[in-house]
């Protein structure tokens, strides 16, 4: 698939086009041809890939990643719902001071997730609740990840002060009603990956009615590789068939959907262009 990699930016400056939003690049199954996958992103207009973190043990590997690619891999801090233990408060509070060492985009991935097992939602929801103060002090961004919980995510967000905070669903694979409850508040994104590929996802059917200045696209890489890579390793160039799919469901040129989207992003993330 061809999609225009360009756009031509004030002074005549070409930037690519598009923003991997959220991508575990640094995750093992990349370790034997990380090159040659950032190497196949660039040449489909990939120009910038975002790292939400998962546990302590990932931050070396997430900013090494980072050191090697300078201005095109982007660190984030926070600890990923399923990583929540009964003792994740030191590990917390390790993920704090280390926020203060390193330049983070973002506070990411945290959330609620009880699609596997709800025994320890008391812990995740302080554990989260935590990171969005994290996000207060620190003027950053948050990326959402909520499974089978919308709700409690929702609860969380307002205890803490959802008028202060900003960010986005990462891999939104809510209902219609979510979708409406997230467009209340200006101030929240939603992340779309190759799920949006799949056969028979309902998602397609309601997803234009919000606003394409709120929505980024991602891959979410090495898992939900989009149609027709489903079931094989995910990675940030395959972005390209969720820009697609998103052209078709708001009936708009592909390009369209890739600047607007990486705008989107830019705006969030903070970064200069």
């Amino acid at each position: 698939m061809e999609l225009f990699t360009t756009i031509k930016k004030e002074k005549d400056k070409e930037l690519q086009l598009l923003i991997d939003t959220h991508s575990h690049i640094y995750h093992e199954d990349f370790d034997q041809d990380i090159s040659a996958t950032i190497d196949r992103a660039k040449k489909a207009g990939v120009a910038k890939v975002l790292l939400p973190n998962i546990d302590l043990k990932s931050i070396p590997r997430m900013l090494n990643l980072c050191q090697q690619y300078p201005n095109y891999c982007y660190p984030m801090m926070g600890l990923h719902p399923t990583s929540v233990s009964e003792d994740f408060r030191q590990d917390l509070d390790q993920m704090r001071q280390l926020l203060d060492k390193d330049k983070y985009i973002a506070i990411g991935e945290i959330g609620i997730d009880l699609y596997w097992d709800k025994s320890l939602l008391t812990q995740q929801i302080s554990a989260f609740e935590d990171q969005l103060k994290w996000s207060i002090e620190s003027d950053l961004p948050i990326v959402i990840h909520t499974r089978d919980a919308f709700d409690e995510v929702m609860q969380s967000l307002q205890r803490v002060g959802i008028d202060k905070l900003r960010g986005v669903f990462h891999s939104f694979g809510g209902n219609g009603e979510h979708l409406k409850e997230i467009m209340r508040h200006p101030q929240f994104m939603i992340g779309i990956n190759g799920v949006l590929t799949f056969k028979n996802v309902k998602l397609v059917n309601y997803l234009s009615s919000f606003p394409l200045n709120r929505i980024l696209v991602e891959t979410d890489a090495p898992y939900l590789a989009p149609v027709p890579y489903r079931g094989k390793r995910n990675e940030p160039a395959y972005i390209l068939h969720t820009v697609e799919i998103l052209s078709q469901v708001y009936d708009v040129p592909a390009q369209e959907i890739a600047e607007s989207t990486s705008q989107n992003a830019l705006r969030l993330f903070g970064f200069s262009t």
